[in-house]
């Protein structure tokens, strides 16, 4: 008797051109020009009460240094403001029906270079958080608002911010009508090296990528070594900077940090494959600390591991990151993982392709986490506008639209996104216009925000 497994197996799949068609006819069920729709909803919930609802499951003396950060510009408050966000484009007319699995925290800061298990050069998503399967236009809708939002934080002007939103949905549908025409292996080991970027980006630019990708380069154990710790009594100690890096005795459980590292490390272990694990095994734990990440992440638990091996200039930093609920899991039926963390690994491993190692969950007293190495080769886009040559922002976007392609087609359907994205320019316009108006509903959440810290509602960390 078949099974519905083997069925799946045996049943002959549409072609490249029934699908391409199958995109094109959802533009009569959702005409391209609708995504450039915005408009609250009459039930819009106060966007600082989403925010106050978050902090009530975090770490509570955290909270104001998370609102601080958010507070620093309009893009950090659209940075932390995922789930505010999440929320409007749920609320906001429907979607297109073609489902991927979304990063779910789409912007411009969450791209970088890394390295891979092979220790190449790579660009692409770096940050899966709130990984999980919905609409794909949900990630580019995000994506081009960051731009605009973005772009208005360096210094640019209206042309330049519309520059950069158009250039990356331009990246995005040439780069999915490439994927649609590729074989499954084909597209499952592309990737996006540093080699293709610079095939890209003009010469006038090459210097600075390469400044970027040799800073990355030079994110190693060994740096971390440098800036994390100190030389006590002979040996090497996470530096204490508090509140950011806290060594503590008790976890919020009351457990030791001993019991408890413990009780996770068994957890833990039995999400790493067997080489994975025999690596592992020649590591001793010297140091524990908690450390304060990220902006929308701040106040969630994160400890960092200091480890060693066959000698003190062998070091191993893991990051223990607790994984909460997905912002858009409210908003769109989901996945099947018991675990946050689990959900955000296999997010990961679905749609960047070539993960950390370490990679792997477990979960400690009711609490999900996922572990990855601290930097390893990883560095990213500096949202300084001393730093960041503003004419140079529309080729930085176009990458990232490219990236979130390779994302998309690798989790989705290419053939069935090619088609409905199409040729022409109808999507670009469509996607700029939606970051406009989302980026006047940013700036207005942002105001909100200032007034609810000058009035007292939320408590603003000075220092953070």
């Amino acid at each position: 008797m078949k099974t519905k497994l083997l069925n799946q197996f045996i049943t002959k799949k549409p072609s490249i051109e029934e699908r391409i068609a199958a995109g094109k006819e959802l533009r009569k069920k959702f005409p391209r020009i609708k995504h450039g729709d915005y408009k609250p909803s009459p039930k819009r919930v106060d966007p600082l009460s989403i925010l106050e609802q978050q902090g009530k499951n975090r770490v509570q003396n955290l909270v104001p240094i998370r609102y601080a950060r958010m507070l620093a510009s309009p893009f950090a408050f659209l940075r932390g403001g995922a789930a505010i966000m999440a929320a409007d484009l749920a609320a906001n007319g429907g979607t297109t029906g073609i489902k991927v699995q979304t990063c779910g925290d789409m912007h411009v800061a969450n791209f970088g270079i890394f390295a891979s298990a092979e220790r190449n050069m790579i660009f692409g998503i770096n940050d899966f958080d709130e990984t999980f399967p919905g609409p794909w236009e949900w990630d580019m809708k995000r994506l081009v608002t960051s731009a605009v939002v973005g772009c208005k934080f360096l210094g640019g002007d209206e042309a330049i911010c519309k520059e950069s939103a158009l250039a990356a949905v331009k990246s995005y549908r040439k780069h999915m009508k490439e994927y649609a025409m590729m074989g499954n292996l084909e597209l499952w080991y592309s990737r996006i090296d540093t080699k293709s970027v610079l095939n890209v980006i003009p010469l006038n630019v090459r210097k600075r990528f390469f400044k970027i990708t040799n800073k990355a380069h030079s994110r190693t154990n060994m740096q971390v070594l440098e800036k994390l710790t100190n030389i006590i009594d002979d040996k090497h100690l996470l530096r204490e900077d508090a509140p950011f890096i806290v060594r503590e005795k008790k976890t919020l459980a009351g457990r030791s940090i001993e019991e408890a590292l413990g009780l996770f490390l068994e957890s833990y272990f039995q999400s790493l494959a067997d080489d994975r694990k025999q690596l592992l095994k020649h590591y001793r734990i010297v140091d524990v600390a908690r450390k304060v990440v990220g902006v929308g992440s701040v106040g969630t638990r994160c400890w960092v591991i200091f480890m060693e091996g066959s000698h003190d200039h062998d070091p191993l930093f893991l990051q223990i990151k607790e994984a909460q609920a997905s912002v858009l899991e409210p908003f769109v039926d989901g996945h099947s993982y018991q675990n946050h963390g689990e959900r955000v690994v296999a997010g990961q491993r679905l749609i960047q392709g070539a993960p950390d190692i370490f990679l792997g969950w477990g979960e400690q007293d009711g609490i999900d986490f996922y572990v990855r190495q601290l930097r390893d080769m990883k560095g990213g886009l500096e949202f300084d506008p001393e730093k960041v040559k503003i004419e140079n922002f529309p080729l930085y976007t176009s990458v990232c639209g490219w990236a979130l392609a390779l994302a998309h087609a690798r989790s989705g359907d290419a053939a069935m996104l090619a088609g409905y994205v199409g040729n022409g320019d109808e999507l670009d316009q469509a996607m700029a216009k939606f970051a406009f108006a989302y980026e006047k509903q940013n700036e207005k959440d942002f105001k909100a925000m200032s007034l609810a810290a000058k009035t007292g509602r939320i408590a603003v960390a000075v220092d953070a």
